[in-house]
């Protein structure tokens, strides 16, 4: 493998014309020309580089500015956020409260209801018991008023004969009479 600086140092063999000539040294030539190159750079890439830096400096401002409106944006929103929030929980809280006063509300009103309408169907109940121990009391009543009149039509069959029959019949019109005079 040939040597990166064997066609530098082929070049030192050449004869020297005048002046001009190839410095073969490279410890010497190295420096020499690096600060030609340098120079040149420095020179020529000054205001390259100076406008690369400005650019990137006016990318990086521009950068931290929108970030910052981003983050001025975003405060903004959060905030926004945070008193939509605290609306949101004292609605919440006037929902809960008011829902559990409507809630009382309207279990006291069913409990009451429902004790009027127990009330109700007692008082009914007690009307219907008594309306069927009225019927059953006049039930038995002409049931014992028709065993008696059978008991006692058949007795008077039984023991009145027909003179008898006759008289009574004629004590109870006059009877009838007398009370029609009364009442007149």
């Amino acid at each position: 493998m040939k040597n990166v600086t064997d066609p530098f140092l082929s070049l030192g063999y050449w004869p020297s014309a005048g002046s001009f000539g190839f410095n073969t040294d490279i410890l010497a030539t190295n420096p020499i020309n690096l600060s030609v190159v340098l120079g040149v750079l420095i020179f020529f890439g000054k205001g390259v580089l100076s406008d690369l830096l400005d650019n990137r400096k006016q990318r990086i401002l521009k950068t931290i500015q929108n970030s910052e409106e981003l983050r001025g944006g975003a405060l903004e929103q959060l905030e926004k956020a945070r008193a939509r929030l605290l609306k949101v929980e004292m609605e919440a809280d006037e929902f809960r409260v008011n829902g559990y006063s409507e809630i009382e509300r309207e279990k006291w009103n069913l409990i009451n209801s429902t004790s009027k309408n127990l009330e109700q169907l007692e008082n009914y109940k007690n009307e219907t018991i008594h309306f069927e121990q009225q019927r059953a009391i006049n039930q038995v009543r002409q049931q014992v008023f028709q065993q008696a009149l059978q008991g006692a039509l058949g007795t008077l069959n039984s023991c009145l004969n027909n003179e008898l029959h006759l008289r009574t019949i004629s004590t109870n019109i006059g009877m009838f009479g007398m009370m029609k005079e009364i009442t007149d």
